[in-house]
Formats: structure tokens, C-alpha cells, sequence
């Protein structure tokens, strides 16, 4: 289990919507800011429930 807001954590919830890439590289090696803007548009969008 990740810590709330980390990096695994927002790697997780990317998975469990079936995001596993991003422009054909794997979402371990991006930042997490970016991760977690990814997950934020996603939220906005109804995707995720967070």
C-alpha cells in the first residue's frame, strides 16, 4: 500500500483505470507532478473517483 498522494499511490489509481503508458512510456518513469496533474484532469473528467 502506497502513502496517500505519492508517487506509487498516483501510479496505482492511474492502474486501476487501465492507464499503464503515456505516449508509449510507462507511468513509473514520468514525475509525479505529472502524475498527478494526469490524475487530476481525470478527476475533473468523472474517471476517478477520488
Amino acid at each position: 500500500m502506497a502513502h496517500s498522494y505519492s508517487k506509487g499511490w498516483f501510479v496505482q489509481q492511474l492502474k486501476a483505470v487501465n492507464i499503464s503508458t503515456i505516449d508509449g512510456r510507462k507511468l513509473e518513469s514520468y514525475k509525479t507532478y505529472i502524475l498527478r496533474n494526469l490524475h487530476a484532469e481525470l478527476v475533473e473528467q468523472g474517471k476517478i473517483n477520488s
